[in-house]
């Protein structure tokens, strides 16, 4: 019986493939957003300097999310339901097979300071049509996503540092 529930659990790991397939949607969805944005900056003569700015700042932050995307569907597969079959002559992403799950909330916390500093600086960009209020969330908003990914990174080296040390694992991977 132990068996059985062992290999029921194991498989259940499978019930996450649709999940990370459900994320490659989002990417068309990102990439449809991502050209319409730049539809709007091509009409470059219509369209003021703070404007254009704002727009290729808006396209960096898609495409950070974006690879964030890719990074947590193919990290996210390959650490909890099962190795990517790539071919010798295909391409491969250096990272791959080499984040773990600590890795990968590191790497998503970054991510999500970087897109938060590409909103607040399209906020300080369009500063006269954002109240001071609302500036001052923006900022202890990005403050607290900073705060929080350098105390998950602290956390992390804590706790795991003998152990990457062990494997041989260098912890800045």
């Amino acid at each position: 019986m132990e068996r059985l529930i062992e290999r029921l659990l194991f498989a259940s790991r499978w019930l996450l493939a649709p999940v990370y397939l459900g994320l490659s949607l989002t990417l068309l969805l990102l990439g449809i957003k991502f050209f319409e944005e730049v539809w709007h900056l091509a009409h470059v003569w219509q369209v003021s300097e703070s404007d254009m700015i704002l727009g290729v700042l808006a396209l960096i932050d898609l495409s950070l999310v974006a690879s964030l995307v890719v990074m947590v569907m193919f990290s996210g597969y390959e650490n909890f339901v099962s190795r990517l079959d790539i071919g010798e002559g295909d391409d491969k992403l250096g990272w791959l097979g080499k984040l773990d799950a600590g890795t990968l909330k590191l790497k998503v916390a970054a991510s999500i300071v970087a897109i938060s500093s590409i909103h607040l600086l399209q906020k300080f960009v369009n500063i006269e049509n954002t109240p001071n209020d609302k500036l001052m969330w923006y900022v202890i908003l990005h403050l607290t996503f900073v705060v929080s990914a350098l105390l998950m990174g602290v956390l992390d080296r804590i706790a795991f540092a003998s152990h990457r040390e062990d494997d041989g694992t260098d912890a800045k991977h």
